[in-house]
C-alpha cells in the first residue's frame, strides 16, 4: 500500500541580478536576525537565569523593525526572518536534550547560505515559482517532475560556496513500496570496496577526493598565492569551491546509486554502527574515511528502507565481525588491518571483508 511522505526535491535556478541582489539581501538579514537573538537569548540567560522562548524573540524582532538601525530589516520578506528564529529554537532545543552543541554565530564567510518561506511567501502555479518581493518566478531547471498535484509547504533558497543557486521544494509523496523479495544482506564499509556484501560481491569505491586531488592542490596552491581581499583571491576561491563541489555532488550520486540498489534488492539490509568521528582521528584513515561518506551512506539506507517497507538493522560496532570465522565462530586473538585474508583452524579460508559481511549479517538476524 503506497504511502504518503514529505520529500524535499532540490532544483538548481539561475535568479536574475534583481533577484540574485533581493536573495543575498535576504540572507543577509536572515543571519543578522539569527546572531542577534542568539545574543539576546545567552545574554538574558547569563545575566539573568531567564530563558527567552520563541514567542518572546518574535516580539523582539518586532521592536528591532521599528528601530532607525534596523530599518532596513522591513525591506526583505518577513518569513524568513521568522523562521531564523525558529531555527534557533530548534537549535536550543537540541542542545537542552543534549543531542547537539551550545547554538553558534552564524558567519557571512560560512559556506551556504540560505533562506526559508512557508506557504504564506510564496506561489506556486502552473509550474513556476515566485517568492515573496520578487515580480517574476525563478528560472528553475526542472530536472525531474514534481508529484501530481503537488502542494509546497515550504521553500529554502540556497547558493553554494561554488556560486551555484538551489531551490529545494518540500511536499509530499506517494511512495509505492518495492515488490517483495526473500533476499538478506550484510553490508561491511571499507576503504578499498566502499560495500563488501555477504554474498561475496564487492561494491568499488571510485575514491573521487583521490580522482580529483591534483586539481584540487594545484587551486589550492593558486590560493595561496593571492592577496587577501583581492579580486583575484576571489576568483581562486570559487575555483578551489567548484573542485569540492565536483567531488561532493559525485560522491553523492554514487551513494544513491549504492543505498537504492540495496535497498531495491534486498528484503533486509544489515549494517554496522561505525563510530566515523573517532575514526577519523586516525590520520593516516582519516582522509580516505572522509571520502567514504559512510555516515551518508548510512542515512541514506535509513530513510530509503523506512519509505519503501524494507528493514535496516545496526549491530553492535564491537562485534568482532572480522575475526569471528563466520563457518565455526572461533575468535582469532589479534586481526590487524594489512591482513586481508585468513586461514582459521577449522579448515575455512577467509576474504576478511567477506566474512566480516556474513557475520554482521548473522548478528543482525540473531538480535531482531
Amino acid at each position: 500500500m503506497a504511502q504518503l511522505v514529505k520529500r524535499a526535491f532540490k532544483f538548481r535556478f539561475h535568479p536574475t541580478p534583481e533577484q540574485a541582489g533581493e536573495l543575498a539581501r535576504t540572507f543577509g538579514c536572515a543571519r543578522l536576525v539569527y546572531n542577534k537573538a542568539l545574543h539576546h537569548r545567552t545574554h538574558a540567560y547569563t545575566s539573568e537565569g531567564r530563558k527567552i522562548s520563541y514567542v518572546e524573540s518574535s516580539a523582539t524582532l518586532t521592536q528591532w523593525k521599528k528601530t532607525e538601525d534596523l530599518a532596513f530589516l522591513n525591506e526583505v520578506s518577513s518569513v524568513p526572518l521568522q523562521q531564523a528564529l525558529r531555527h534557533l529554537q530548534a537549535a536550543f532545543a537540541n542542545f537542552f536534550a543534549k543531542r547537539a552543541k551550545y547554538p553558534t554565530f552564524k558567519s557571512r564567510k560560512e559556506s551556504r547560505a540560505s533562506a526559508e518561506y512557508t506557504r504564506s511567501a510564496f506561489t506556486y502555479r502552473d509550474g513556476q515559482l515566485t517568492l515573496a518581493k520578487m515580480d517574476g518566478p525563478l528560472a528553475i531547471v526542472w530536472s525531474r517532475p514534481l508529484p501530481e498535484e503537488a502542494q509546497p509547504s515550504t521553500v529554502t533558497v540556497s547558493k553554494d560556496a561554488a556560486g551555484r543557486w538551489f531551490v529545494s521544494i518540500l511536499c509530499q509523496d506517494r511512495i509505492i513500496p518495492l515488490p517483495a523479495t526473500a533476499n538478506v544482506v550484510g553490508v561491511d564499509a571499507g576503504i578499498t570496496a566502499l560495500a563488501t556484501l555477504s554474498t561475496e560481491e564487492k561494491i568499488v569505491n571510485p575514491q573521487h577526493e583521490r580522482a580529483d586531488r591534483r586539481k584540487l592542490a594545484k587551486a589550492q596552491r593558486t590560493l595561496t598565492r593571492t592577496e587577501k581581499g583581492s579580486a583575484n583571491r576571489q576568483k581562486a576561491k570559487l575555483k578551489v569551491a567548484r573542485v569540492h563541489a565536483r567531488i561532493t555532488d559525485r560522491r553523492r550520486d554514487h551513494l544513491h546509486k549504492v543505498t537504492t540498489r540495496l535497498v531495491r534488492e534486498n528484503r533486509t539490509v544489515v549494517i554496522e554502527d561505525l563510530t566515523v568521528r573517532n575514526m577519523v582521528k586516525n590520520h593516516t584513515l582519516a582522509r580516505a574515511i572522509s571520502d567514504a561518506s559512510w555516515r551518508q551512506m548510512r542515512t541514506m539506507l535509513e530513510y530509503k528502507a523506512q519509505w519503501y517497507g524494507r528493514e535496516l538493522l545496526v549491530v553492535d560496532r564491537w562485534v568482532p565481525s572480522s575475526k569471528l570465522c563466520s563457518a565455526c565462530g572461533a575468535i582469532q586473538r589479534s586481526m590487524p588491518l594489512n591482513v586481508r585474508e585468513w586461514v582459521c583452524a577449522c579448515g575455512a579460508s577467509h576474504d576478511r571483508d567477506v566474512n566480516a559481511a556474513k557475520n554482521i549479517l548473522a548478528a543482525g538476524l540473531a538480535e531482531r
